[in-house]
Formats: structure tokens, C-alpha cells, sequence
């Protein structure tokens, strides 16, 4: 197998050209093209076969990059991203106005920083986020090897980065971080639980900087 280093070389120069490539992550396998790539996000879309009415979720190298995507960032926004990233948690924040390709209407955007070098890599080369959706046809389930990529999508994308069988076979938790209280919609490799217990401690950390008139 080649090197994993050299894999993602070549995946970052078929993301720069306006490629699909398919990768692992700390959840599932992911399906990586430029976002800023209006032809790029419409192969996406081609390849798993999923509604454009349905926006695609994007992956960061951190807090900062999610600041350029997002029209705004409450402090519970930040307390969750700080908890949990990076990590299975996808946040769904409201869109900033100039983010582009996205399904019009659309308000908000989801976004994750994932605990694995190769997408990390990919963002480094590309200098930019990516599309981080899972590898797999919409609707099918989730792949968690690359030969289980190759089942699904095969020659439909450029490449397959083979980093071996992923840590977990569940997909990101997603939390709508838009209001006051955090909504959980996709039940994940995060369990609810840590998630209500992360919520109580922002509430007590705000009650304690509101009575102590910070």
C-alpha cells in the first residue's frame, strides 16, 4: 500500500483541480471536495445521489476557520466547539451571508473540526475547508474501510485514501447550536448524555459570570 503521507499528497492535488476524494476520519469515511468549488459541489451531490435541497456539512481545521464560515458565534457555540473539537461533534450554526454554494434559502451551516490527521492534511494542503460528508450513496450506510468506498462509489470519485479501517463505525453527532439550548439531531458517536452534561455546565458558568458581574 502506498504511503499514507504520499496518499494524501496526491489528494490534495486532486482537490485542488476540482476532484473528489474519499477519506478516512474519526467517525466514518468522509467524501472531501473543494466547498468553494461550485462544479466540485455539484459532483458531490452527483455521487451520493443526495437532494440539493439537503446542504452538505463542512469539515475545519479549527475554531478560527468556523468563525469565516459562520454568520455569528454565541458563547454556547464556542463552549460546545471548545468541549468537543476537535471530535464527533457537528455544530449547525447560521450561515455567514457570503458563504457560497449552498442550497438558496438555506441559513445555517454545519461544520466539525475532526480528530484525524488525513482530513487535518487535506485542509493544510488545500488551505481552505472541505466537504466532509460521509463516503456512501444517501440512504445506504455509513463505510468505515476503503474497500467498503470502493463498493459503494468506486470509479464515481478520483480517490480513495486507504488509512485503514476507521476508529469508529458511527457518524458525528449533530447539534443545532442556532439558539439558546443546544437541539441534538442526529443522535452520534457522541451520546446524548455528554452532551446535556456539557449544556448544564455552560449554564452554570454563565450564572456564575452574571451574579459575579463579569
Amino acid at each position: 500500500m502506498v504511503a499514507l503521507q504520499e496518499q494524501v499528497k496526491k489528494g490534495v492535488k486532486i482537490l485542488k483541480a476540482g476532484g473528489a476524494v474519499a477519506f478516512p476520519t474519526d467517525t466514518v469515511y468522509g467524501l472531501g471536495a473543494d466547498f468553494s468549488n461550485f462544479k466540485s459541489v455539484e459532483r458531490i451531490y452527483e455521487v451520493k445521489q443526495r437532494s440539493k435541497y439537503l446542504p452538505l456539512p463542512l469539515l475545519v481545521n479549527d475554531i478560527s476557520q468556523m468563525k469565516v464560515l459562520a454568520a455569528t458565534i454565541s458563547q454556547l457555540t464556542l463552549f460546545l466547539a471548545r468541549r468537543f473539537w476537535p471530535g464527533g461533534l457537528t455544530l449547525i450554526l447560521p450561515k455567514a451571508a457570503s458563504l457560497p454554494l449552498y442550497p438558496i434559502g438555506q441559513s445555517t451551516v454545519a461544520v466539525r473540526v475532526p480528530a484525524h490527521p488525513v482530513p487535518l492534511a487535506l485542509m493544510e494542503g488545500l488551505g481552505k475547508p472541505i466537504i466532509g460528508t460521509s463516503a456512501n450513496i444517501s440512504g445506504n450506510l455509513s463505510t468505515s474501510t476503503a474497500g467498503e468506498v470502493e463498493q459503494q462509489l468506486g470509479d464515481r470519485i478520483d480517490f480513495i485514501i486507504d488509512g485503514g479501517e476507521c476508529p469508529s463505525d458511527n457518524e458525528s453527532t449533530i447539534v443545532d447550536a442556532t439558539g439558546e439550548t443546544p437541539v441534538i439531531l442526529r443522535q452520534g458517536i457522541i451520546p446524548q448524555y455528554e452532551i446535556e452534561q456539557a449544556f448544564e455546565e455552560y449554564q452554570k458558568v454563565n450564572n456564575y459570570a452574571h451574579c459575579s458581574g463579569l
